[in-house]
């Protein structure tokens, strides 16, 4: 890829104006009205005390140009050092509220990124990588909060510089309309900048997630790379996204640094000509000298929030960017779009796909015109080679993923009619790959059902083996299971997997079964745990082992997303088709009947070639 590749944006990003974006951050703060009160309050009378600094020391100016008076020099004294006492504790109490509201608000919107991220299908993740959609909640959300205090900071020195201009208007006219002529050009320019700083601004944060997401997923996958040799290839990969973040944020701060330079010759361009022009009005008498004096004085101040706009330029438009980033994961379109929010009675588990069709990506048809009926109670295998569709079956039966044509009805209504979370109560799913949490194994259990008891845990643990498994963790139930359970073996998860579904009882039961090998105990632990959740559920078991197979009510045989037989274990073999050719070779070697070949049985022993 080239040097800037890798910083498009994600097909659910959007653009908003500075219009969009202001409203939606006041919808926020909107719910913070007394703070918004205090603020607004404190940045009023700060700005109206800060201005009136300027015009006292110029009525005292001319004051003491037409009499002398030596006892008024100690009253204006006194009188600036109050109102600098007064400005010191106005910003404190708007710096308190700022600060405040601006957590709050960050808190907010970080919840509602999180609840959204939280709610989209399984497709989303799919498309989008984890590490990005991590950085939008962490560092958008503190880059918008930080340049909410920065936007209080110039909202206070803008309030200022019109109290000071209306001043200066009632003052002289004529000059002030000189300075007024300055702000169109310096507007002018600003504006001309806008749109190249935040495409920049948008590709530095596009680079700085491509470095969180590389981070993530070395981090993640460190263990691999460490077993196949890769710490160098890993180290690389996230070098080449690094160098490319310095790269994209160097050139934005190049295109930022532009700005300030510029606004402030413009800025000592507009300063010497009111400096002359004042000057020669007040020579011939035009103007006080007080007058000359506010303005200049009033002039600095007015330059000042401009220059301070330019010069923490690179900051708003960061907060700007961070919204926009953080607003478009908030306004992102689920997949799965449920059309009611009926509520869900206890299920009996009966499952229908009628005519559905259903696809990961455009043109590429997983299930086509697929139909079939699961009765209440029914323990149902699919089995079919790697791509038949089986585990696309089960994520549309817990609704992980959106179907395009059809319906797929349970209990006799349409699953797009239910509430999906008191639907997912009843829905109990153990995927290939268990994936425990931080915790103890008990938290764990009790992951579905955290009102569960430990005396209740306890006594399910106790009804598969006799609770021998426990005794091979070192503090039983209060074991720690470490990050995605990595310091318990893979037989010790797949049982806790297990239990945290019995725990729940659902009435229907998903279970991609996972491949890895476990020893002959820990298997036939992991089979009276099946037991136990089978009897009592619809389960749908996308087989692995052979004793699972067997044990079905119905087999179902997948191929190219269709039916292509089913029957139980003994009609499927006698049929001599394709679930006899898959037994042979994903099965086979598990039967007590099977015998390599080159060997025999002699004396109740394996022999190869005569050699016991």
């Amino acid at each position: 890829m080239s040097f800037y590749g890798g910083l498009e944006a994600e097909s659910y990003d959007r653009t908003y104006d500075d219009r969009q974006l202001l409203r939606r951050m006041a919808a926020y703060f909107g719910r913070h009205r007394r703070r918004l009160a205090a603020i607004i309050g404190s940045i009023l009378t700060l700005s109206a005390v800060s201005a009136a600094i300027p015009i006292l020391v110029s009525r005292g100016v001319d004051y003491m140009a037409r009499q002398d008076a030596p006892q008024f020099i100690a009253v204006l004294t006194g009188a600036l050092f109050i109102m600098g006492v007064l400005i010191w504790g106005l910003n404190w109490v708007r710096r308190r509220y700022v600060t405040r509201a601006a957590g709050d608000v960050m808190m907010e919107l970080r919840q509602d990124a999180f609840a959204a991220a939280a709610g989209h299908d399984l497709s989303f993740y799919d498309e989008f990588s984890s590490g990005r959609i991590v950085s939008r909640i962490t560092s958008d959300t503190q880059d918008f909060a930080q340049v909410v205090v920065l936007v209080t900071d110039l909202l206070s020195q803008v309030v200022q510089s019109i109290i000071l201009l209306i001043v200066l208007l009632q003052t002289e006219w004529r000059l002030t309309l000189w300075v007024l002529a300055f702000l169109p050009i310096v507007f002018a320019f600003a504006s001309l900048l806008r749109r190249l700083a935040r495409t920049v601004t948008r590709q530095g944060f596009r680079a700085m997630a491509n470095v969180n997401a590389a981070i993530k997923e070395a981090v993640t996958g460190i263990a691999v790379a460490k077993n196949f040799r890769q710490e160098t290839g890993i180290y690389d990969e996230f070098d080449e996204v690094n160098r490319l973040s310095y790269a994209t944020n160097v050139k934005r701060g190049f295109v930022l640094s532009i700005v300030f330079p510029a606004l402030a010759a413009m800025s000592g361009a507009g300063t010497a000509l009111i400096l002359y022009l004042g000057g020669m009005s007040a020579a011939e008498g035009v103007v006080t000298v007080g007058a000359w004096y506010l303005f200049i004085t009033s002039l600095n101040r007015f330059w000042f929030p401009i220059l301070n706009l330019s010069a923490f330029w690179s900051q708003i438009q960061n907060g700007l960017s961070a919204a926009e980033r953080v607003f478009a994961l908030l306004d992102a379109e689920p997949a799965v779009v449920q059309v009611d929010d009926q509520p869900v009675p206890e299920l009996r588990g009966e499952i229908e796909f009628d005519c559905l069709d259903f696809h990961y990506v455009d043109g590429e048809c997983v299930l086509e015109n697929f139909s079939l009926k699961i009765h209440p109670g029914e323990n149902l295998a699919l089995v079919g080679h790697t791509g038949a569709g089986k585990t696309s079956i089960a994520r549309l039966i817990a609704r992980f993923y959106e179907f395009q044509g059809g319906r797929l009805l349970i209990d006799g209504r349409d699953i797009r009619e239910f509430d999906l979370h008191r639907y997912r109560s009843q829905l109990g799913v153990v995927s290939q790959v268990p994936f425990l949490f931080s915790g103890t194994v008990a938290d764990n259990i009790r992951y579905a059902r955290p009102e569960a008891g430990s005396d209740e845990i306890e006594a399910l643990a106790m009804r598969i083996g006799r609770g021998e498994w426990l005794e091979a963790l070192p503090d039983g139930l209060q074991t720690e299971v470490g990050e995605r359970g990595g310091r318990l073996s893979m037989g010790q998860r797949q049982l806790v997997s297990l239990m945290r579904v019995l725990i729940q009882r659902p009435a229907i039961f998903i279970l991609d079964e996972a491949t890895a090998s476990v020893d002959p105990f820990t298997e036939s632990q992991i089979q009276e745990a099946l037991e136990l959740i089978l009897k009592d559920a619809t389960s749908i078991l996308i087989a692995h082992r052979l004793s699972t197979v067997q044990a079905s009510d119905r087999i179902i045989v997948l191929k190219e997303g269709k039916i292509f037989e089913e029957g139980d274990h003994g009609a499927l073999m006698s049929q001599g088709g394709h679930y006899a050719e898959l037994y042979n070779t994903y099965f086979r070697h598990q039967s007590l009947e099977y015998i390599p070949r080159g060997m025999e049985v002699v004396d109740g022993r394996l022999d190869f070639d005569g050699a016991s």
